[in-house]
């Protein structure tokens, strides 16, 4: 699956899980449930910061419905 970033629109997506997806173009991590996706800023000590509020759930999806995973 090619996927492409809801952030940069990098096309350089790795999957690190089952519906984990890592973006390197701008090092952000993506989780995707069903019609549901996170999006996350890695910090520096590896923690998550979440960028949800940045991204507005329903509409990402609509926007980037390559992102849904069966």
């Amino acid at each position: 699956m090619k996927m492409k970033c809801p952030n940069c629109s990098s096309k350089d997506i790795g999957k690190i899980g089952s519906h984990q997806f890592y973006c390197w173009g701008c090092f952000i991590e993506l989780t995707v449930n069903g019609d549901k996706m996170s999006v996350y800023q890695v910090e520096e000590d590896g923690t998550l910061s979440s960028l949800d509020d940045l991204f507005f759930g329903d509409e990402v999806m609509q926007d980037y419905p390559q992102m849904h995973l069966t």
